[in-house]
């Protein structure tokens, strides 16, 4: 596994922010200002946008694993940083800077898994929504805690109102308390909860079970969920359909479906 440096921001400390190792088709990308909580500063958010936008490009990349280093995964956005400017031009910037990050992650080919430990709370918790699956630590905890400070939690509510049923968001944004894994499970926010020693083993797996799928038709198929899901039921079927017919014509569906007629694994072709 190769590590490698993605931005070297103007911050106190020369540790890179932001770790990415590949191994075997899986790029892990690893939030490092644990001495902040991985609070998403403008530098760790752009460097975790170059990365995501050159994975995009990058056809070795099967599955994207988001981790952070330290004791949480992400307390959200920094708050010094952005009362260090108080200006509505500096606060526009970076709450788009952010949607923007999010749709990258919705938007990536790959499909994202982020892995979850300690806290996930404001923008963390909305890093944790956007990603297509989450697997998180017994002791992970999840709030969207803005009203706390007199914030509402706006923009990490768009995710989190996809990613769980309304009631159960407006209860987190309304009281801003901290949720357990286990009730996050329940509430669709992450697909498992595991003990900590064996996160890192339950996200491998996952990671690797899904590197072994045709690249092209994770791509197709992960676009065209996130699609259909803000169209009506009739116009989602539409789509879909066409969707359907557009990818069995694709040469690694053919090659697929002749590799399960003839029992054998198949051999993806990417295309």
């Amino acid at each position: 596994m190769s590590t490698i440096e993605t931005a070297r921001p103007a911050e106190t400390t020369e540790a890179p922010i932001l770790l990415r190792g590949d191994d075997k088709g899986i790029a892990t990308l690893t939030l490092n200002r644990p001495a902040q909580r991985n609070a998403l500063s403008h530098a760790l958010m752009g460097a975790l946008q170059r990365e995501l936008d050159a994975i995009g490009g990058d056809p070795a990349v099967k599955v994207v694993v988001l981790a952070a280093a330290g004791p949480a995964f992400s307390a959200g956005h920094d708050l010094r940083e952005l009362r260090a400017d108080p200006s509505r031009a500096n606060y526009r910037a970076t709450f788009r800077q952010c949607s923007d990050l999010m749709l990258s992650l919705t938007r990536l080919p790959q499909p994202v898994i982020a892995r979850v430990h300690g806290i996930a709370t404001a923008a963390g918790c909305q890093l944790v929504a956007s990603c297509d699956l989450a697997v998180a630590a017994e002791g992970a905890r999840f709030a969207t805690p803005g009203v706390n400070i007199g914030l509402f939690c706006s923009t990490p509510m768009v995710a989190l109102s996809r990613a769980v049923s309304r009631k159960a968001a407006m209860e987190m944004l309304l009281t801003g308390d901290f949720v357990s894994a286990a009730r996050a499970h329940e509430l669709g926010l992450v697909n498992r909860v595991v003990p900590a020693d064996r996160l890192d083993a339950e996200v491998t797996a996952l990671a690797r079970t899904i590197s072994e799928k045709s690249p092209l038709t994770l791509k197709i198929g992960k676009e065209a969920f996130y699609r259909q899901a803000d169209l009506g039921l009739s116009a989602a079927y539409d789509y879909a359909s066409e969707v359907m017919t557009t990818n069995m014509l694709a040469r690694d569906a053919e090659e697929g479906i002749d590799a399960f007629l003839q029992k054998r694994a198949p051999t993806w072709l990417g295309c």
